[in-house]
């Protein structure tokens, strides 16, 4: 086995080691969110595989990345076989997210370096072309890319849910890897103005948080969980309401107000990241999905809306 995966797996086990001293339940208890509750239902796989990132294309396609391998899996349609489609150039596969010009932006370097926080700055970003699997480099420098999202300008900012700094990447290409510091943010979603950025507290004070991008030194705490469970990587519904997966308990919530949440569904735990669909087909708009550190993709019927789609520039 090689160093590069041996490294790998032990980071993933290291995570959902850390990841299993929460409680299996939230702070709180929560109600259904009104229509929501309805059971999920697995409709992806890759078995042996940790999912980190997820996000669909134009066409409907899912895409997820492996801590393990690092590998890079594009799903056709619900029920296909995973392609690879790239590998990273080092560690595990990280976030996943859209530039302006189409290409898949996939976040590296997750892996047992991570744990040693902000020091190394041994992560990065490579674009993907998502239909032949051409690999460039667009950013290194950066001290972890577990979450990740992209304004409309192009600007990039990255996340490290085992340090504290959060990235840039301008649209010149500089990397500013000490844009913010935020203890254990994890997962990375912008506000439809790019106002805010979403961030999930894993370990470190478990909640969610939304940061002012003209302002990082002046979070705004949305969700206090009481250190009782460890929310991941997020998205927003189509009212910029925040959609948040509880790891280890399985809940996906939605938050509608500073303190406020509801339960949109209960997946299978571990799951490390939800997203919306996108397109007329496939893992189309609306459909809310989540994957998980066991290799699976789930959809949470609950979680629909009508406006909702993958985070775009």
């Amino acid at each position: 086995m090689s160093t590069r995966k041996s490294a790998a797996i032990a980071f993933t086990s290291l995570t959902i080691a850390a990841l299993s001293t929460f409680a299996a339940a939230p702070a709180q208890a929560a109600p259904v969110c009104a229509g929501a509750g309805q059971p999920t239902a697995i409709v992806a796989s890759a078995p042996g595989s940790a999912f980190e990132g997820l996000t669909v294309d134009a066409a409907g396609r899912a895409y997820t990345t492996d801590l393990v391998s690092g590998r890079v899996y594009r799903f056709d349609f619900p029920g296909a076989a995973p392609v690879t489609i790239a590998t990273v150039p080092s560690g595990g596969g990280g976030a996943l997210a859209w530039a302006p010009d189409g290409k898949l932006l996939v976040g590296y370097g997750a892996d047992a370096r991570a744990l040693v926080g902000d020091s190394l700055r041994h992560a990065g970003i490579i674009k993907v072309d998502p239909d032949s699997g051409a690999v460039e480099p667009f950013a290194a420098g950066l001290s972890a890319a577990d979450g990740m999202d992209v304004a409309s300008d192009g600007t990039v900012y990255a996340t490290n849910d085992f340090g504290s700094l959060v990235g840039r990447v301008y649209p010149n290409g500089v990397v500013q890897a000490d844009w913010g510091s935020f203890p254990s943010a994890n997962g990375a979603v912008l506000g439809g103005d790019d106002g805010y950025l979403y961030v999930s507290r894993t370990f470190v004070n478990p909640g969610v948080s939304r940061i002012p991008t003209n302002a990082p030194g002046a979070p705004q705490s949305l969700l206090d969980l009481g250190g009782l469970d460890a929310p991941d990587g997020l998205t927003l519904d189509s009212a910029d309401r925040p959609v948040v997966p509880l790891n280890p308990s399985g809940q996906v919530i939605r938050i509608d107000a500073p303190g406020q949440f509801c339960v949109l569904g209960s997946g299978p735990n571990l799951t490390s990241v939800v997203s919306y669909g996108r397109g007329d087909r496939g893992f189309s708009a609306g459909r809310l999905f989540g994957a998980t550190f066991t290799g699976l993709v789930y959809e949470i019927p609950g979680g629909f809306d009508p406006n909702a789609r993958t985070a775009t520039p």
